[in-house]
């Protein structure tokens, strides 16, 4: 039976989703703030957490942060009222697995727990094989970091990922979607603009950087690839 840790401090909304995620197979319990919270997640490492953002004492910004810099790969669904892209985009960024924006379906919910449940904890040693050089580019798992000429691009945990997973082909295009499942963990939804963000800001951090090519590229219509391009 699979342990999740509801961490929400409206009690109204934590009993719905107890209630829901009991009759739903799972042994779920809830605490109200995001400190308490951080203590239940080191010590009992439940399988998932269910996490609002607005908290007391802790918030749950920090709370991700928190667990993610501590190598806690729990599986991590946010409910939360802020809907806004920058939110959403902000902690999946930070280490969030999933968002859902408040009101939400209880149904979904559940069916967002039973996936972060099936994938289960990110392994530590998930990415540490060999670092990997393209020019001026250097791709290193071991310190979860990318270097352009030699000088750390400051990538975060989920721009690292989606850099080193097209990484492990370059010259290949990797959909969207097919993205999204080994990142996030979920399908492409209509006007999922996820990828794109990341893309993005990792051709802020990298290409704009590089002086003699540029890696990211775009296979429009389909995805992305990783390819130097002379400049």
């Amino acid at each position: 039976m699979a342990k999740v840790l509801v961490v929400e401090d409206d009690e109204v909304i934590a009993d719905g989703i107890l209630r829901h995620l009991d009759a739903a197979g799972f042994a779920a319990v809830s605490v109200a703030d995001g400190k308490q919270a951080l203590a239940r997640l080191r010590f009992e490492q439940p399988d998932v957490m269910v996490l609002d953002l607005m908290l007391p004492g802790l918030d749950g910004w920090a709370l991700i942060e928190t667990a993610r810099a501590e190598g806690i790969g729990t599986p991590i669904v946010v409910v939360s009222a802020r809907g806004t892209e920058h939110d959403r985009v902000h902690a999946l960024e930070i280490g969030a697995d999933d968002y859902l924006v408040k009101p939400f379906s209880m149904k979904e919910l559940v069916a967002r727990v039973q996936v972060a449940a099936r994938r289960g904890a990110a392994p530590a040693e998930a990415a540490r094989g060999e670092p990997i050089e393209l020019e001026e580019l250097r791709i290193d798992p071991r310190e979860v970091q990318a270097y352009v000429d030699g000088v750390s691009a400051e990538l975060t945990p989920t721009e690292f990922k989606l850099l080193y997973t097209l990484a492990q082909e370059p010259g290949r295009v990797a959909t969207r979607d097919e993205l999204l499942q080994k990142i996030w963990g979920r399908r492409e939804a209509h006007r999922d603009r996820t990828v794109d963000v990341f893309v993005g800001r990792l051709r802020d951090k990298i290409d704009r950087r590089a002086p003699r090519h540029t890696f990211l590229q775009t296979r429009y219509g389909v995805g992305y690839k990783l390819e130097p391009v002379p400049k």
